[in-house]
């Protein structure tokens, strides 16, 4: 992934000379149209007609550029570099923030495309980089570490906010050596002593690790986690047998990994999910890092097939639980690998309701969606296997495919197929995704908005709607549909809306 990235930022010709590069792997899906064409952007007058000296609003240089930042140019989103030029800060931080979509893989697409997006920057707010730290604080409580650092290393670290971003994000990744480097050519921007007398001592530099140490002690700024924890790290032989105070609920990266360094690591389980990350360093067990890829993949955090690629990694040597889940996918990867119909239609079901069970429904469509639409099977294997694809990118081609075959499932066709106000809705759920459909241009609510250029603001807050429709509230969904259309967001609304109906998330 750091490769791609680091051949897209600098090799652009390229970049533009083949298919997209991303991120997230994910991302490679074609770029959408772009959203609003210029000439329905709001235009500057090219005269005053008041002598009012206008206020204007100032920000410094760097800080404009951080807020700008971005791994996906305006040609690979689809989206417009004016995203968020017209929105205010404080506003966006907000909108970012009240994001859940943990349970929502259509919206987590749409999500991490914005907060990877490069646009310009917002209205400048009260707080320096406070619209990209909130974008940094979203990809890490979706466990997207590698993004966040991507996006520091674009951005740079020559804050103190974004530099502790940035070492948080590196201690998960074990690439903290990189961040203690310049932490310790750069002191002041140490989030805690405790981080400074890490660093120093990572940098072999033991002695004035210890004597920090024992100035932070003995000044009382350490917690008494932080001081038993380091004492540990820094001199073992000293404190031999001594207990260790129980680990915190949520501890920060820097206790996690102290922790780890002195031999009491903790699981990333209970954790928040970017904890998760650590986990497929390489130093855990097998079981340990299948837990933590699945983790990951929910969210969208974890390429596909790299969450094959540790399900692949070897035999299952017990049963039950996450072990069944296993078996099942390695026993319909082997049955599709050798193209047989049969073998396919005995395994798929089990594997299909093995990645319901751990919500990974979409990461197994995209994977085997397209291999499934080439294989000549009947009856319920078919019907199983189309309702597969319809989860996946290639849901509109499985629609071609089986737009005659499955009478029960032709309201799911003619949504596959963009138009879902022609086909009969049989429940309410499908009558307020044809009311979305039907809808045309902007819904009333939004219409300031976009005369304003608020763009990236309305789809934020479209997607606060499509949210609160999982929760219960469903007369939000047909406006949340027809805002993504409106806004040019076709391909979002119609998986928004297919996974509204086939994975039957009710939050």
């Amino acid at each position: 992934m750091r490769a791609s990235l680091a051949l897209l930022f600098f090799c652009p010709t390229l970049a533009l000379a083949q298919a997209p590069l991303s991120a997230i792997d994910w991302l490679n899906d074609p770029a959408p149209e772009p959203l609003i064409s210029p000439g329905a952007l709001p235009m500057e007058p090219p005269v005053t007609d008041t002598a009012v000296i206008p206020e204007i609003d100032t920000a410094p240089l760097d800080d404009v550029r951080a807020g700008a930042v971005g791994l996906l140019p305006p040609q690979m989103t689809g989206l417009p570099a004016s995203l968020w030029q017209y929105s205010r800060s404080q506003d966006l931080v907000d909108l970012v923030a009240a994001q859940k979509v943990s349970a929502l893989p259509a919206m987590q697409t749409l999500l991490y495309t914005l907060l990877l997006a490069e646009a310009d920057a917002p209205l400048p707010g009260t707080t320096e980089n406070s619209f990209l730290q909130a974008r940094l604080d979203a990809l890490l409580e979706l466990g997207a570490v590698e993004p966040v650092q991507a996006l520091l290393d674009r951005a740079g670290t020559d804050t103190a906010p974004l530099f502790a971003r940035w070492f948080d994000a590196t201690l998960l990744t074990g690439d903290e050596d990189k961040a203690c480097a310049r932490l310790v050519q750069a002191p002041h921007l140490a989030p805690s002593y405790a981080a400074q007398v890490f660093c120093t001592a990572r940098t072999g530099d033991w002695s004035t690790a210890a004597l920090t140490f024992d100035t932070a002690r003995a000044l009382g700024i350490l917690s008494t986690q932080e001081e038993v924890l380091l004492l540990h790290f820094l001199d073992p032989e000293l404190v031999e047998g001594e207990p260790l105070p129980h680990p915190p609920v949520r501890p920060s990266p820097l206790i996690f990994r102290l922790r780890e360094a002195i031999g009491e690591p903790m699981p990333t389980a209970p954790l928040p999910r970017a904890f998760s990350v650590s986990d497929l360093r390489g130093n855990a067990g097998w079981k340990a890092q299948i837990a933590a890829a699945e983790r990951l993949a929910q969210t969208g955090a974890l390429a596909e097939n790299r969450l094959l690629g540790i399900y692949s990694e070897r035999l299952p040597a017990a049963s039950g639980g996450i072990w069944d889940r296993v078996d099942a996918l390695q026993r319909f990867d082997i049955a599709l690998r050798a193209r047989d119909p049969g073998m396919v239609a005995e395994t798929l079901p089990k594997a299909v309701t093995a990645m319901k069970v751990a919500r990974l429904e979409v990461p197994f469509a995209k994977l085997y969606a397209d291999p499934l639409l080439q294989l000549p099977l009947t009856g319920e294997a078919a019907q199983t296997a189309y309702r597969v694809a319809l989860l996946s990118p290639q849901y509109e081609a499985a629609a071609q495919r089986y737009s005659d075959a499955f009478a029960d499932m032709r309201f799911l066709t003619a949504l596959a197929q963009g138009n879902p106000q022609n086909a009969t809705a049989s429940n309410e759920t499908e009558r307020a995704i044809a009311e979305g459909f039907a809808a045309t241009g902007m819904p009333e609510i939004f219409r300031a908005d976009i005369a304003a250029g608020r763009l990236g603001e309305i789809i934020l807050r479209a997607m606060l709607r499509y949210e609160r429709a999982a929760r219960g509230e469903l007369y939000e969904l047909p406006t949340a549909l027809a805002t993504f259309r409106a806004m040019g967001l076709e391909d979002a609304a119609r998986r928004a809306a297919l996974h509204f109906l086939l994975l039957e998330r009710r939050l």
